[in-house]
């Protein structure tokens, strides 16, 4: 039998990226792009967020949350720009990285917590955006390694 600590390291899926954004300015719409740079000192390349804070320099979530958000709303699907979130993920569950580096391509990444809902959930989802999108927010990461990343690149537990 694994140790709870085997099983963390064990994780035999791969995802992949279908959705890249960053935010121009504050407040602004995100801006779909089909890849971008991700540097060590600033994050994603174009991104407002982007500083040397190693705490949220990435922020993810997983497409299979949005169809349950989506879903809790009444909807059918959700804009991931309105999530505020730069990538979207399908085929991994994104907490199972949690302490852990990952690879986005030729990016390493490191899981730096929770993304948790802001009060603009409420504002950009309507109704109930806010407790929809709670524990389904997403994660925070701090880049390891820089690089380029594109739509369709595959996301794994680094080896």
């Amino acid at each position: 039998m694994l140790s709870i600590e085997e099983l963390k390291n064990t994780l035999p899926q791969v995802g992949k990226i279908d959705w890249i954004g960053i935010r121009p300015k504050r407040r602004a719409e995100l801006l779909e792009v089909n890849e971008v740079q991700i540097d060590e000192k600033q994050g994603l390349q174009g991104d407002h967020y982007s500083s040397s804070s190693t705490k949220r320099q990435v922020t993810l979530i997983q497409a299979e949350h949005l169809q349950g958000v989506a879903s809790m709303l009444g909807v059918d699907k959700i804009d991931p720009g309105l999530t505020r979130r730069n990538i979207v993920v399908s085929g991994i569950n994104l907490l199972a990285l949690k302490d852990r580096q990952f690879n986005i391509g030729e990016v390493v990444l490191e899981v730096t917590g929770q993304c948790h809902p802001c009060s603009r959930m409420e504002e950009n989802l309507g109704p109930g955006g806010y407790n929809a999108m709670r524990s389904h927010g997403g994660i925070t990461a701090r880049v390891i390694q820089a690089g380029t990343i594109r739509k369709g690149d595959a996301v794994s537990l680094k080896k």
